[in-house]
């Protein structure tokens, strides 16, 4: 028998946010997103979405663009729903259940910008364990005094994706 090298650990991070965002300040988000989708990429993470439109196709498109990997866990039972730039897309019919998915299949969470799915995403992910970075997006407080999983700030796409790395590299049990 041969023994085989450990395969190093290859980081997921998931990105969420709103999958059409509208108004003022949407080009931002969406161009936040896609830097922060690729320095992820740059920083040897798989970037996780939901797969379809607005933060979930600007991470992506950062990702990709960086030559990065991009998985898209999708509602609906069609692959061919992913946007352009998901490299492997996972069609789970499970309609919004498919946010528990996204959430735990990553390592860490960036949340950027986003509405009410996306604070619900960042619930589920608190709830599974998963630390989470928030860019323009949610203020949810955090109690330090229970340990596990918290909400972090991040003031630019550069600050959030270094968290995220740093935190995803740090796994589950890791201090905040």
């Amino acid at each position: 028998m041969t023994e085989s090298m450990p395969r190093p650990r290859v980081l997921h991070v998931a990105v969420i946010g709103n999958g059409d965002p509208r108004g003022p300040g949407a080009h931002r988000i969406l161009e936040w997103a896609e830097e922060v989708g690729q320095l992820l990429a740059r920083g040897g993470a798989t970037v996780i979405t939901g797969g379809l439109g607005g933060v979930m196709r600007a991470a992506s498109r950062g990702a990709m663009t960086a030559g990065g990997v991009t998985i898209g866990i999708l509602p609906g039972a069609d692959p061919a729903e992913a946007n352009e730039f998901v490299t492997i897309p996972i069609a789970t019919g499970l309609g919004v259940v498919r946010n528990l998915v996204v959430v735990t299949a990553a390592d860490a969470v960036v949340a950027v910008g986003g509405r009410h799915g996306t604070l619900s995403e960042i619930g589920l992910a608190l709830r599974m364990g998963r630390q989470v970075v928030t860019l323009s997006s949610w203020r949810v407080e955090s109690d330090d005094r229970i340990g596990g999983p918290r909400v972090h700030r991040a003031r630019d796409p550069r600050e959030a994706a270094e968290m995220a790395l740093r935190l995803a590299a740090a796994g589950p049990d890791a201090p905040g």
